[in-house]
Parts: structure tokens; C-alpha cells; sequence
């Protein structure tokens, strides 16, 4: 495939490093001077463009930027992008980070994003944390395979992003529409949690909307008042157990 990957960031950058050694055309771009981002593209084994060219001549388009950053991208982005070609999204939104944002309340973050792009997008690699998809991905079949879950309205274009999670490593579960994809919104148990197939299944329907916003703040609370920042693990233990409340 052709892939566009916007933003190369913890997450965009791996995808793009993985995605690539997959056998992928991954081409990414970033706010960087293009002296800059050639060389991030080098080492990531992709090919720089511009935000304009990113979006050319691709099968699927990821976006991996932070949640905020959507409103100020062009309006007519995707406005020549054909509606076959894939639109992936992997943030989320963090008010201590992205502030009140004018649009969001009563949305999933991923149908704010859908109105902001002008297309509908699918809801992956948004709950795995940067190490887990560097490091814990596992072949098809192998015990203990890490999963992800899988949001949006086009089931064909929902596939084609479960391929995409199995060759870098990781089963799927499906996530449901984007209305329901709040349930792998941060807060919630199946965020960044690492739980199989049958356990994030589990986590997906056991999640409880309005506790999952003071979950996330109580999490990241816990980060930053820690001592020294936590290492991998024991991020994850505090997630798992601040997001047990939500179930």
C-alpha cells in the first residue's frame, strides 16, 4: 500500500518505521523545515513530503498528530482525496494538553475529528502507548499477542486498518461505530492497558461514559506527581488500576 503519515511523532513514527519494513510506500510528513524532515524520513526508512503531498497519491492516510492540532489544518485538505482512500486516526485529547476546544462537548473525539477533516476516519492506534507498540508487538498466533481495538462506520476500510494492526504485531477487536468509540477514549479500561483479545473485548463493553474524563485526570495526575516519571510498567499498572473504576 501507499500510505500518507501525518505527523512523526512517539506513535507516527514508529508507524511509519513499521509500516515501511512491512513493505509498505510510507511517505510522512511534519511541521519541520524539509531539511529536517528528510532526515527524520530517512531514518524511519520513508520518503519526506509536504503537507500537501502527503495526501497524494495514497491508499490510506494516517493522521497521528496532537488532538488540538486538527483545527488548524487546511480546510481543504482532503477535499481531492478520493473517498476510498483510508483515514486513520490515532489521538486523543488530553484538556491539559489541547484545552476547551469549541465543537467537542457532547462528541466522541473521533466524530469531532470526522467534522473537522470533512471525512470520516477510523478510530486505531490511539490506546497503546509508544513502548507497547515499539517493543510488544507478536506474530499471528502467539500467545500473549497484545490487542487493539477498531472504530469507524466503513467496514471495508476497517479491515484494511486490522491488516494494518496485524503487521506490526497486534490482534483487533472491533470498537463499533464512531459513536461508540469513546470506549477506547482515554479513561475508559481498554485504554493503554494492554489486555488481549478476550480482555479488551471484556474492557469495551464494561466501560461507563461520564467516569471515564476523571479517570484520565486522575492518571495523568498520577504521572506527574510522581517522583521520578514511570518507567513502562509501571505506567501501565497505573492505568489499569485508575481505569478499573470505569468498569
Amino acid at each position: 500500500m501507499k500510505i500518507g503519515i501525518i505527523g512523526t511523532g512517539a506513535i507516527g513514527s514508529i508507524l511509519a518505521q513499521k509500516l515501511s519494513a512491512a513493505g509498505h510506500q510510507v511517505k510522512v510528513t511534519n511541521t519541520r523545515d524539509m531539511a529536517t524532515l528528510s532526515e527524520i524520513a530517512a531514518n524511519l526508512g520513508a520518503e519526506a513530503a509536504t503537507l500537501e503531498d502527503v495526501v497524494k497519491d495514497v491508499d490510506a492516510i494516517i493522521f497521528s498528530i496532537p488532538f488540538k492540532a486538527y483545527k488548524d489544518l487546511p480546510k481543504n485538505l482532503l477535499q481531492d482525496v478520493a473517498q476510498e482512500v483510508i483515514i486513520l486516526d490515532t489521538s486523543n485529547y488530553y484538556p491539559i494538553r489541547d484545552g476547551e476546544l469549541p465543537g467537542l462537548e457532547g462528541k466522541t473525539e473521533s466524530e469531532y475529528i470526522s467534522e473537522t477533516l470533512g471525512r470520516s476516519v477510523i478510530k486505531v492506534f490511539n490506546n497503546i502507548l509508544e513502548y507497547t507498540l515499539r517493543h510488544k508487538g507478536k506474530p499471528a498466533g502467539e500467545e500473549g499477542r497484545i490487542a487493539i481495538s477498531v472504530a469507524g462506520e466503513n467496514e471495508a476500510h476497517k479491515k484494511v486498518a486490522a491488516e494494518l494492526v496485524d503487521q506490526v504485531g497486534f490482534d483487533t477487536v472491533e470498537g463499533g461505530s464512531l459513536a461508540e468509540s469513546w470506549r477506547q477514549e482515554p479513561g475508559t479500561p481498554a485504554y493503554c492497558t494492554e489486555l488481549n483479545t478476550v480482555e479488551l473485548k471484556q474492557a469495551l463493553a464494561a466501560a461507563k461514559r461520564g467516569l471515564a474524563p476523571a479517570a484520565r485526570d486522575a492518571a495523568m495526575e498520577k504521572f506527574m506527581n510522581a517522583k521520578t516519571f514511570p518507567f513502562h510498567e509501571e505506567m501501565v499498572a497505573i492505568n489499569q488500576s485508575t481505569y478499573a473504576v470505569n468498569k
